[in-house]
Order: structure tokens, then sequence, then C-alpha cells
């Protein structure tokens, strides 16, 4: 066992051990080119076509985006084109966040796939799809449902190809954003935000612009080979620069995006990390402010914090698996108002029910202003326990591994809803294997740190022991 990620290499030696390398549970992710190419991207492009017709046969185009990464606009080109052949019409957005995508789905009535590998390293890309109105698209919700219809083979072209035209939906995104403020309760406050050159560099400046906040970007070019450092705000190494800037800088608040900016995380004006925990907390105090006794959701990785939060805050928690399409589902069969992850995704309602890294900061720094307090006293009240943070664990046989945590642990109420959690009273513990790569991810937490560090090198040598 390794606690560092998996990786794969070498070239799928069929079209079905390719497909099934690259398709996850929630979206399409694999290296360039030797998983994923532009003829694969053209194979998809008509297998998300049919898909999307059959879900919805008044279907009459797909709009369509891209990240930073350098292999994006040749894999874009060559699913465009496939929508075409089979007589759609493509509204390209060109660049595009990946909210930004899931916003124009909504905005369009149409569904949408966007190019990217979110915090992955640069030889990788992928697609995140969704269908009509930012419904989500998953393996249970169609992509299994693609893989089948890519593997069908070719398809006669239609009889009249679609078109391609190019649509700039920037500043009306922007606008959507500003609208989840009050701008005029907003405080003239200090901002630095690390966007690690990737799709926030576009669209975070593009929404500060006529807010209160001073907004100073670090990595602002768009660059998917990423020179400065990885695209993932979730390693805490990779917001050593961000920290180091708040500090210089005397500043409020410092947002950290990830490679697509669907995701969001923040440092205090001590430059210390809130988790997403935390932050998942603030917002929901935010949305039962508008919303009293909303139905708020949270996931199974996230601290026992938050569900206590929104008891009293007078919302109604609800515990769900990880996975923004499974969130997304939720949210829309529930009438939840609002749904945070550890991860950092966070998903309000009115915005599709979608997830948005921007939308989070700026729905978090509305409630830093009515609060009138820094953020490091803002959070106080909300770091109750010590967390280990995510632990990401490589092992050969993740499913014989949880099993066997299982059973050492067996006298400890658990549970299945997502993974394997175990109650230990004063502690607990989430062990789930990874969506999008070949790992077991360890989060938990007890009542203070030092029990929280003996309790994790307990689990970690019960995972060595097995793995």
């Amino acid at each position: 066992m390794t606690e560092q990620p998996g990786t794969t290499a070498g070239r799928a030696s069929t079209p079905e051990a390719r497909l099934d390398a690259i398709i996850r549970a929630n979206d399409i992710r694999g290296r360039v080119p030797t998983e994923l190419d532009a003829p694969t991207a053209g194979l998809l492009g008509a297998a998300f076509t049919a898909f999307f017709c059959e879900d919805d046969p008044g279907t009459t185009e797909i709009v369509v985006g891209r990240d930073m990464r350098l292999s994006g606009p040749a894999l874009l080109d060559a699913f465009c084109a496939s929508v075409q052949a089979a007589g759609l019409d493509v509204v390209d957005l060109g660049l595009a966040s990946t909210d930004m995508l899931y916003f124009a789905s909504g905005h369009f009535g149409a569904p949408g796939a966007v190019f990217t590998a979110s915090h992955n390293p640069a030889d990788h890309n992928g697609i995140k799809a969704c269908r009509s109105g930012a419904r989500p698209l998953s393996a249970e919700q169609g992509l299994t449902r693609v893989r089948e219809l890519a593997l069908a083979g070719p398809r006669a072209p239609a009889p009249s190809r679609g078109g391609r035209r190019r649509v700039d939906l920037l500043d009306v995104f922007a606008r959507h954003v500003r609208s989840f403020t009050d701008v005029e309760r907003m405080r003239p406050l200090r901002v630095v935000a690390d966007v690690a050159n990737g799709m926030g560099g576009l669209v975070v400046p593009a929404v500060f612009e006529g807010l209160p906040p001073t907004l100073e970007v670090l990595y602002g070019e768009l660059d998917g080979t990423f020179p400065n450092h990885p695209p993932d705000p979730l390693q805490e190494a990779n917001l050593a620069d961000l920290c180091q800037r708040v500090r210089e800088a005397g500043a409020d608040v410092g947002l950290a995006f990830d490679g697509d900016a669907d995701r969001v995380f923040f440092v205090d004006d001590r430059a210390r990390p809130l988790s997403g925990s935390v932050v998942a907390a603030l917002l929901a105090i935010a949305v039962l402010r508008r919303r009293p006794g909303a139905l708020v959701l949270y996931n199974a990785a996230c601290s026992r914090m938050v569900p206590e939060v929104i008891a009293e805050s007078g919302g109604r928690a609800r515990r769900t698996r990880v996975g923004h399409t499974l969130i997304k589902q939720q949210m829309a069969e529930t009438g939840a108002a609002f749904a945070g992850e550890h991860s950092g995704h966070y998903y309000f309602a009115e915005n599709h029910n979608s997830d948005s890294g921007v939308l989070a900061a700026v729905a978090l720094l509305e409630e830093l202003s009515r609060a009138g307090v820094p953020l490091s006293e803002l959070r106080r009240p909300y770091d109750r326990y010590a967390a280990s943070g995510e632990v990401n664990f490589t092992v050969e046989d993740p499913q014989a591994v949880t099993e066997a945590l299982a059973h050492r642990y067996r006298d400890h109420p658990q549970d299945r809803l997502d993974g394997l959690t175990v109650d230990c009273g004063d502690w607990w513990f989430n062990l789930r294997p990874s969506n999008t790569e070949p790992l077991l991810r360890l989060n938990l937490e007890a009542r203070a740190p030092s029990a929280c560090a003996r309790r994790l090198a307990e689990v970690r040598a019960a995972l060595r022991s097995h793995g």
C-alpha cells in the first residue's frame, strides 16, 4: 500500500478496454493521447449526441466548451464534428469553466459537455457532461448508455449537417453569479485569488468587476501546462503561494480554485486554510437565512459539525454520497436549497442545482461582510473537531481492504451509504473508493488534535496491514 495517487499507463488494447479506462462514475477522464485522443473524442461525440436525443427527442443543439489544456482544441473539434454530422447544432462557448457550462446548459435549455480534467495533471483531459437544464449525467443516469452507444459503431450521417456557432456568455454568467449577492451589503474586502493558471483566470475577474472587494489574482494567465503549481487546492502544498501572499498583502481572505473552477477553497486573514466542511456550514447558514427551514445536503466525508450547524440554524440536514451527479440528482428529487461537499463543491438550487466555485466565493464574502469580523474569528465556532484531512491510499484490492477494516471495527456502529463509515463515539472515520482515481480516501475526525493524530495512526497501521 502507498499513500500517493495511483497512475495508469499504456494504450488500451480494445475499444471496450479503452472506454472502460476513461468512463468514470461521474465523468470521463484519461491521459492524452494514450487513453483519450481525437478519434476517441469523435466517437464519444457521436455517442453523446445519440444519448441526448434518446433522453430528449426534441434536442436540436448541444452546448460545448473547453478548459485551457493544450489538448483541448483538437479534442473539442473532433467531438463537435460528430455532433454536427449527426445533424445537431453546436453552441460553442470556447474557453469556459465547468460551472459556466452548467449555467449555459440551463440558460439555453440544452445538454452540454465541457472538455476538462479538473485538477488532474497537464497530460490529462476529459469530459464533464450534463443533460438539458444542467441535469446530472452519471453512470446510472446515462454514461453507461453512452459507452454502449460508442461501442455500437459509426452511424450514417444525417441528411443535413448541423452548424457551429460561437457564443460569448462570460458577461451573462458573471451577472448571474452577482445576482446571488446583495452588493450593498458587501464591504471593500481585500481578496487574493490563486487560480493556478486555470479557468478561474477567466471567470473570477469577470465576476468581481464592479463588486466592492479589491481583487488580486495569482497565476491568472490561462496555461494548460500549469507552470506554477498543480491546479489541486485540496492538497495543502498547493496553497503555499496563496498563504504567503495573504500574509504579505494583509488580505482579508484568500481564494484557491481548481483547474476548471467549479471548486474553491478559502484561506483566512491569518493565512490558515478553512476546511470544506467549515465553508459548507457558513454557506448553509447564509442560505437558511433566505430560506428558513430548508433542506440542506452534506456528503459522507463532511464533519459532524455540518449537520449540527444546519440544525442549529433551523434547517433540515440530510447526508448523501460523495459526487456531484449524485448530489444534483438528490437536490432535484428533494427540493434541497443547498448542498456542500468537504472537497470544495458547493451547490445552489437557484443555480440549476449546480456547483460553482466563484458563486460560493461571492456568497461567502457577503456572509463575511455581514458578520463584520475577520474570517479568522467568524470561523471559530465551527472549528469544533480535529480532522485528518483527506488521506489517499493506493491498494491492490480496495474492496477487500474495506471489508477488513469493517471487520476490525465490527463492534462499532457502521453504515455503507458511501464506502464504509464507522462511528467510534468520540471519533469516526469514512473510507471510500475514489470516483476518479484508483484510490481509497480516508477522512477521520476526533474531538482533539492529539486524539485525531492517535486514531489516524491506528487506522493507517490497519490499512497497511491489509493493503
